[in-house]
């Protein structure tokens, strides 16, 4: 299995968007050292003050500089606020400052309506059928650009990008949808289901991923179909102590199911009292057709879990979050996983 991370950089209580960014180059490096295949960073707008990840292609040209060979990547690049050339240009120049090791991760979400208003976002009434047209034409010519796609008669075939020797980056869909896993396959994309998202579509959208998929005829992906899956996971030394790492993870979920995020994660204090207790540990064997948004426990017990959920899944790669408040032990957490998963 290989093992991967996603990273939000939370600011920690009373500090700034610069600790923030310290502690993620922290960890990609434990990533790095510990044998992890991927670094990836995030892309959320209008929470700055808790979540300081807003802007993957600056974050990753600095991440690129301070690591040595692990992979670096957005999780993801939101396609709907931004023009794909600019994309295109952005990525190609991280390629061309750590070549073969930069993932575009392409997605598509809303934030805040303050936000959305900010980036240029149209906001305007669109029919399922529009949305999700106007996210392939996107996706589509993000990836000519990037491939130097264009037929030769085509306007933008003359456009040149900054290049490295060898490579480009590897282009990656992300959703958390049978149709954005379908819209993957379709178009012979590597494909990441967000498990910590919507769990219950995990198995429908990794069959419609394989149903639909076809190599890309502009080489924008592998031959076969190749996912991912990501979770929200928590490890400790005890599936006891891991099911209270949790409980901050837990608390922000039930936060955002009232449509109060608050100002950031919660220590577990806050959390458990939130809560009404400790999370239970998640239960190994996981019991057939359940699926958690997160998930913890023991070295032992999170390889277990992993290789259960892959299998059902039918991939070979996982990509984690946390949302731990103490860096301390996120990085403990990431440490202890990496030895149980043998990474």
């Amino acid at each position: 299995m290989d093992l991967s991370i996603v990273d939000l950089s939370h600011v920690p209580e009373g500090e700034s968007a610069t600790e923030a960014y310290e502690q993620t180059v922290e960890l990609a490096q434990l990533a790095d050292g510990a044998g992890y295949e991927r670094f990836w960073v995030a892309e959320h707008h209008g929470m700055a003050g808790y979540i300081a990840g807003t802007t993957p292609e600056v974050l990753l040209g600095h991440l690129a500089a301070e690591t040595e060979s692990i992979r670096l990547g957005s999780g993801t690049v939101l396609l709907n606020y931004y023009q794909p050339y600019k994309v295109a240009e952005a990525f190609s120049v991280l390629d061309s400052l750590a070549p073969g090791r930069i993932d575009m991760g392409l997605g598509r979400a809303t934030g805040p309506p303050a936000a959305d208003r900010a980036m240029g976002y149209d906001s305007s009434p669109k029919t399922p059928d529009e949305a999700d047209s106007e996210h392939r034409r996107k996706i589509e010519e993000t990836l000519r650009h990037t491939l130097d796609g264009f037929d030769d008669d085509h306007p933008y075939s003359g456009l040149q990008l900054a290049r490295s020797a060898d490579d480009t980056p590897e282009p990656w869909l992300l959703g958390s949808s049978p149709s954005s896993a379908s819209l993957a396959g379709e178009l012979g994309l590597r494909y990441c289901f967000a498990g910590f998202i919507r769990p219950q579509f995990a198995e429908p959208a990794f069959e419609a991923y394989r149903e639909a998929f076809e190599p890309s005829p502009i080489g924008a992906g592998p031959e076969d179909p190749e996912g991912m899956l990501a979770l929200n996971v928590v490890c400790d030394e005890t599936d006891e102590d891991a099911a209270r790492l949790r409980a901050p993870t837990e608390a922000v979920y039930q936060r955002m199911a009232r449509g109060t995020i608050g100002d950031g994660i919660p220590s577990i204090e806050t959390a458990i009292e939130e809560l009404g207790g400790v999370p239970d540990p998640t239960p190994d064997p996981v019991p057939a057709g359940e699926w958690s948004r997160s998930i913890s426990g023991s070295p032992e017990t999170i390889d277990s879990v992993l290789t259960q959920l892959t299998d059902r899944v039918g991939v070979d790669d996982v990509i984690v979050q946390h949302t731990i408040p103490d860096f301390d032990d996120a990085k403990r957490s990431h440490e202890l996983l990496a030895e149980g998963v043998g990474i």
